[in-house]
């Protein structure tokens, strides 16, 4: 039997999604690839819905969570500020200590579960 248990964390700014699970995974993306079309590749994502929600996610904060470099003939790139590194560390903290929180009550519920069915061919 295989079971996922994932926590959704959203902070909204106004109606905005300030910081979610999709904006952390894409900082973590660019953190890794060093640009954004390449972070958005790796997400399966279009670089326009990367963009946005880069761009989206900036404006929501204080100081931007990311930083971009104009292309050329090296192209450009993008890196984490320290704010975007933070979100990442936090975000993923906030997980792990409501995981930990809660794993009587997963493993409670996961008990509940039938067991898969796996498809027929």
């Amino acid at each position: 039997m295989s079971s996922k248990v994932q926590f959704r964390v959203r902070v909204y700014n106004d109606s905005t999604i300030a910081i979610g699970p999709g904006k952390v995974q894409l900082l973590e993306a660019i953190a890794e690839a060093g640009s954004i079309s390449a972070a958005a590749r790796a997400l399966g994502m279009s670089y326009r819905r990367a963009w946005v929600l880069v761009d989206e996610m900036n404006r929501s904060l204080q100081t931007p969570a990311v930083n971009t470099s104009a292309g050329g003939a090296h192209g450009g790139g993008a890196s984490l500020t320290p704010t975007g590194s933070a979100i990442v560390l936090h975000y993923r903290s906030i997980e792990n200590t409501a995981r930990m929180a809660a794993a009587t009550d997963i493993a409670a519920l996961t008990r509940l579960l039938a067991p898969s069915i796996e498809p027929r061919p």
